[in-house]
């Protein structure tokens, strides 16, 4: 009857360094199974070298070969995996195991509030590291320096784990910042955050129409910019002649942080299936990917308009997945990352860490914060406004800020 549950992910760890974790997940199939599975493995850190999937529809069975840091917690990557496999039961006769028209309960948000009594380099990015390594979910953050020195930060966080509302778990994720931010720290906070409090950490609904037009054109540009874009060619292509019942989707493109993630998320939007896929990056850094798809109708896809917005629309989100732009405010800098949410609102994980750790490597201070939600050109955007701290410290020009974030979020570091 099915299989055992705890059957449904295996992790066969690399035997040496250097060496490929294999990930196998075989469950009952959804669409955009393989954006949820590849957003949590980018979510610890790994990266996917390799992958073959293959479903009928109703079960599927996808391997991921995945590299990256030695001290992985991989028995809880394997339950992170498990909560987003559908169970035997969703595709089975007994129906009764499946509850009706449950929409899944949206986790509470907690205000975590702290004081520092000065600011020091790279003092976000601990905070931040530790948030991550505890699995609190950073939903938005409001930084802001005083004139006598001393540091606010307020993080708007979920819980994975759904205990953040526990005495434990709150004086647990206190002590850990505790012990990174030393004699610093003055006080430490963490509240439920009801609605006049989640009012406060709303970023401006204002964007300067030069911004909007530089950062979220979706249109492919008609030359290269800075560099980025001739540095990673991409090539999006369709054919409808190999198979009769679907349509084989190609790439091949420079490797970057996500790569999978990204062509996943875009197809989930779009409600494209995929039946059978293979994806292999090689040592240089070039990647192929094979993917043979169908609409949910099941039919191909042989609209050349559809197959055109298609192509487009992926072959941006592979060139440019995330936006980053420095423009000055007046007399100060300001970074700027936009970050695409899917349609079922989640962002890319670990871009506000990437960021503060770029920032952190280029001996950058940050004076404040602010994330927010963004409707543009009929999509959602999660966009960051860093004012940076040009201080005594203050040293890296606006174009190597740039390119050091930039290349960060894409894992060219």
């Amino acid at each position: 009857m099915g299989m055992l549950y705890e059957d449904v992910v295996l992790i066969s760890e690399a035997e040496k360094p250097g060496d490929s974790t294999v990930i196998t997940v075989n469950c009952p199939d959804k669409t955009g199974l393989g954006c949820d599975l590849c957003r949590i493995i980018l979510l610890f850190g790994l990266s996917i070298s390799r992958g073959d999937l293959q479903t009928d529809g109703k079960w599927c069975y996808i391997l991921l070969w995945v590299v990256g840091k030695s001290n992985t917690r991989w028995s809880l990557l394997k339950m992170r995996l498990l909560e987003v496999c559908p169970s035997y039961f969703s595709t089975s006769e007994i129906s009764y195991y499946r509850p009706k028209n449950q929409q899944p309960k949206k986790p509470d948000v907690f205000l975590l509030k702290f004081w520092c009594s000065y600011d020091r380099e790279g003092l976000l990015h601990d905070v931040t590291e530790v948030l991550c390594e505890l699995e609190l979910t950073i939903k938005r953050v409001k930084v802001s320096t005083t004139p006598d020195g001393r540091v606010m930060d307020l993080f708007f966080i979920t819980d994975t784990r759904e205990l953040l509302h526990t005495k434990h778990r709150q004086e647990e994720t206190i002590h850990c910042l505790e012990d990174i931010l030393g004699d610093a720290l003055i006080s430490c906070e963490i509240e439920l955050a009801g609605a006049e409090v989640t009012a406060c950490s709303q970023g401006s609904s204002f964007l300067p129409s030069e911004i909007t037009e530089h950062m979220f054109n979706l249109e492919l540009p008609d030359r290269q910019q800075n560099g980025f874009f001739t540095s990673n060619p991409v090539s999006v292509s369709m054919d409808n002649t190999l198979s009769r019942s679907h349509t084989l989707l190609q790439f091949v493109c420079k490797d970057h942080k996500g790569l999978l993630y990204d062509i996943m998320r875009t197809l989930k939007d779009y409600n494209i299936q995929i039946s059978y896929g293979r994806f292999y990056a090689n040592p240089k850094g070039n990647c192929e990917v094979d993917l043979f798809i169908m609409q949910a109708d099941g039919k191909k896809l042989v609209d050349p308009n559809k197959q055109d917005a298609l192509c487009s629309r992926l072959r941006m989100e592979l060139l440019c997945p995330l936006r980053v732009a420095v423009i000055s405010r007046g007399p100060d800098t300001q970074l700027l990352v936009a970050n695409p949410v899917e349609l079922s609102e989640r962002g890319r994980p670990l871009v506000f860490y990437d960021i503060t750790l770029a920032l952190k490597s280029l001996n950058t201070g940050i004076f404040s914060v602010e994330i927010g939600r963004h409707m543009i050109h009929n999509r959602e955007w999660e966009v960051y406004r860093i004012l940076l701290d040009e201080g005594d410290g203050f040293t890296a020009p606006r174009n190597k800020i740039e390119e050091g974030v930039r290349k960060r979020l894409m894992g060219w570091d």
